[in-house]
């Protein structure tokens, strides 16, 4: 499931066209947006913050370490609020202070509604995995959870999805066999649902440098 306005595509794109699924605008519940990054170029960039004001953003929690587009943003779009939780994306996993970081600020944000957008790079890993923490922090289920994402978002890897089940375990006093069956969970899931995440990010990158070529 996705969300568009008049200042995007009408239709979501082929589940295989990864490069288009990088930027596109998607809805997971009602709250969240899950995307990627803005465009470097400042008109396409300015275009991707129209998208997101018209998709009722109100938020922005930015997962990359890489950049942060914060000063851009309060130029072009001061009506968004900015929350810079940067890590990397090395496959190492998260720890608890990050998904803490993330999650805490949308609790913060709970009474003033509208959508939060959440994003990292591409939209793959670090992102998708904060949106997942979100969500658990919402009282969905892991599996319910992890399905929404990959549903609106067909390009996710979550690689990190099971570093968010520890951390909401440890937060709410889970036992180690409670962590560890919840791990499990994501473990069947991913086997199941998995994606080739080097496919996708090989593409996407190709498809950037056709760009600036």
């Amino acid at each position: 499931m996705s969300t568009t306005s008049p200042s995007a595509p009408a239709t979501s794109p082929a589940p295989d066209d990864y490069a288009a699924w990088q930027r596109w605008v998607c809805l997971v519940g009602t709250a969240l947006i899950v995307t990627g990054d803005l465009y470097p170029e400042r008109g396409r960039a300015l275009q991707q913050l129209d998208w997101w004001l018209r998709s009722d953003a109100v938020d922005i929690i930015d997962c990359r370490g890489e950049w942060t587009d914060e000063d851009f943003v309060a130029v072009n779009a001061p009506e968004l609020d900015y929350r810079y939780v940067g890590t990397d994306d090395d496959g190492r996993g998260q720890d608890d202070e990050w998904f803490e970081a993330g999650v805490t600020h949308f609790e913060d944000l709970s009474l003033r509604g509208g959508r939060v957008v959440v994003h990292c790079h591409m939209g793959i890993n670090r992102g998708p995995s904060m949106a997942f923490a979100i969500l658990l922090s919402q009282g969905w289920g892991i599996t319910e959870a992890l399905d929404a994402i990959a549903s609106a978002r067909p390009i996710v890897g979550l690689i990190y999805a099971d570093d968010a089940v520890r951390w909401w375990g440890r937060r709410n006093g889970w036992t180690r066999a409670q962590i560890a069956d919840g791990v499990a969970e994501v473990s069947r899931w991913q086997t199941v649902n998995g994606i080739d995440v080097s496919q996708v990010i090989r593409v996407i990158r190709q498809a950037a440098r056709k760009e600036r070529s």
